[in-house]
Parts: structure tokens; C-alpha cells; sequence
């Protein structure tokens, strides 16, 4: 890091939202700027966090209430919930925009969707902040070690101040344009990674059918064509049976809400539709209070509720023959 990097990290800087991403990032943070003389405060809307006392570890300091947190911040970063609520801690009564102090840069790391981040982009000019929309990919383990890809939308200056700060949680950190670009760029990825996770439940499911040892498809599948972030890391914790959020499936099904509400309301994505119905009906099987503790890898559940169903409902290989015939017709 130039000299000229670790100067910027002396400023004072506040960072909201403590949540298994937030912290992990406050985490990386919060020794980075102590080191360089800047100092680091954390605030969560509820009490008791665990984050809390992870970014506390790294030597970030707690404030219980916004407004003491934000006092003296030149820059505040956040990850939050949904765009609503975003939108109520940064320009609703009593947040950034009434407390932060004028001239500040605000990053969010949450995933709103372009609509939303255009809007705070322009409610916080009106105070005289600048703003950055900061979704960030990369799971539980990009947070904690550091190595998360962030796609920023916004004023370019302003990415480059930021830039010292974004690398000690990030490893691909690209400028996508105007404010909104990186919220857009950020929908995308959702779409890829909901849509992999379909081919890797569907893999996982055939080769238990066809009486296959589940643990090949990772093992050797994994540098093939068929690889993927999603094949290794998530498949994995498909075989062990891991169902604990790295990203939780209530958030998947908010990205891909805002997916549907920015651009398809004609229904111009199907298979992240699919995907859509597919976690949802995984989400039915632990019910909506625990739902919030299954990571997408909790889909395969869908698969297995699938199949119970389907053995229930059909005779053996009658699914199969009905394609089979399906398709000699068409040939005919």
C-alpha cells in the first residue's frame, strides 16, 4: 500500500450494519486504519450481535446509538438489509443524511437494486454527501478473508478516495459507471449464482438416482467444464448436509425480487424464476421463523421434497417414458 493510501486511512470512519457480512468486513477493516492512525466505529440496529464482538476483537469501537457513531465520520460505509431499509438508516429521520456531517462519502455494500441506489444517490447530494453503491459477492469467506469482488457505481473520484478502504475487504474492486451500475452488475451475479446452484442440486440429485457416490460430483466435477464457485464451495456443504448461511436464502429471494422489479416484469427471466419457486419451496420446508437460517445451498431441499412427492404420485420410470415419448413424437 503507497504512502499516500495509508494517509487516507487516518480518517475517522463509521461502519453500520453488523451482520455476518459486515462484520467479517468491519474485521479487515478496523486493523487497517488503526495501524495508519484512523479509527474505526461500528453500530447495529439491534443489541447483542455477534458481529459486534467481532468487529470489537479487531479493534473497531461500538456505539449504540447512530448518532454518537456517526459524529466526527468522514466516511461511513454500510451493509444492511433490503432497500428499505437502506433507505430508513441513510436518508430517513435521524440517519446519515440528518447526522453525518456535510462533505462525507457513504458506501453501501448492501444489494438494493439501481432503482433504490439512484434514489439515496440523490437524497444525499441534497445534503451534500456523496454517495457510492458498493454490493459486494464473494460469500462468508470472501468477508472473512478478505478477498471479496465489490462493484461500485458513482462518481469516479470519489471510488478512488475509497480505494485504500475497499481493499482491505475486497480483492476485485472495479468502477462500473454511474450510480446504480454496481447494483445492476450486482443483480446479474445473483442471477448466475441462483441459476448455477440449480445445475449443481440437479447434478447432486441424478447422481444419487442413478446410485452414484454423491462426493464424485464435487470431487471430479469440480475442474471440469461443468466447475463452478458454486460446485465446490456450496456443493460441499450440500454432501455434509450444511445448511448454515454463508448467504441466507431469504436474501437470495430479495436479490432476485429486486431482479423482477428493476427489469422483468414481463417475465423475461425464467430460470431465475425458476430459482426463485425452487427456494421458496425450500424456505417451506423448515417454515418462515427458521428460514432465515438456511444458506441457498438449502435448494436441495426443494429437490429432495421433489422427489418424495414425485415417488408418492408416480409409478417408477413413468416420468422417464413420458419425456422419451414427448420426444420421439416430435420426431416423427
Amino acid at each position: 500500500m503507497s504512502e499516500n493510501a495509508k494517509a487516507a486511512l487516518t480518517k475517522s470512519v463509521s461502519f453500520l450494519g453488523m451482520g455476518i457480512m459486515g462484520a467479517a468486513m468491519a474485521a479487515n477493516l478496523a486493523p487497517a486504519i488503526a495501524r495508519s492512525g484512523g479509527r474505526l466505529k461500528v453500530w447495529n440496529r439491534s443489541t447483542g450481535k455477534t458481529g459486534i464482538e467481532l468487529a470489537k476483537a479487531a479493534g473497531a469501537e461500538d456505539f449504540a446509538h447512530l448518532k454518537d457513531c456517526l459524529a466526527g465520520s468522514e466516511i461511513v460505509f454500510s451493509c444492511l438489509g433490503d432497500e428499505r431499509d437502506v433507505g430508513s438508516v441513510l436518508t430517513g429521520p435521524g440517519g446519515v443524511s440528518e447526522f453525518a456531517a456535510p462533505g462525507c462519502v457513504v458506501v453501501d455494500f448492501s444489494t438494493i437494486g439501481p432503482k433504490a441506489a439512484r434514489s439515496i444517490a440523490k437524497s444525499l447530494a441534497s445534503a451534500d454527501m456523496q454517495f457510492l453503491d458498493a454490493p459486494v459477492t464473494g460469500g462468508d469467506s470472501g468477508a472473512k478473508q478478505g478477498t471479496l469482488t465489490i462493484m461500485v457505481g458513482g462518481d469516479l473520484s470519489a471510488f478512488q478516495a475509497m480505494m485504500p478502504y475497499l481493499e482491505t475487504m475486497g480483492k476485485t474492486i472495479r468502477h462500473c459507471g454511474k450510480s446504480g451500475n454496481g447494483q445492476a452488475l450486482k443483480l446479474a451475479n445473483q442471477t448466475l449464482c441462483a441459476l448455477n446452484l440449480i445445475g449443481v442440486c440437479e447434478a447432486i440429485s441424478m447422481a444419487e438416482e442413478l446410485g452414484l457416490d454423491k462426493k464424485l460430483v464435487v470431487d471430479v466435477l469440480e475442474n471440469g467444464a461443468g466447475g463452478s464457485w458454486s460446485l465446490s464451495n456450496l456443493g460441499r456443504r450440500i454432501l455434509a448436509d450444511d445448511m448454515a448461511p454463508g448467504f441466507a436464502t431469504n436474501h437470495m429471494l430479495k436479490d432476485l425480487r429486486l431482479a423482477f422489479e428493476n427489469l422483468d416484469p414481463a417475465g423475461r427471466l425464467p430460470g431465475t424464476r425458476l430459482a426463485f419457486e425452487l427456494f421458496e419451496e425450500a424456505m417451506a420446508t423448515v417454515g418462515k421463523d427458521a428460514s432465515q437460517e438456511l444458506g441457498t445451498q438449502a435448494m436441495i431441499k426443494a429437490y429432495q421434497e421433489r422427489k418424495a412427492y414425485q415417488q408418492e404420485e408416480l409409478a417408477p420410470g413413468r416420468a422417464g417414458d413420458r419425456i422419451t415419448l414427448e420426444w420421439q413424437l416430435d420426431t416423427e
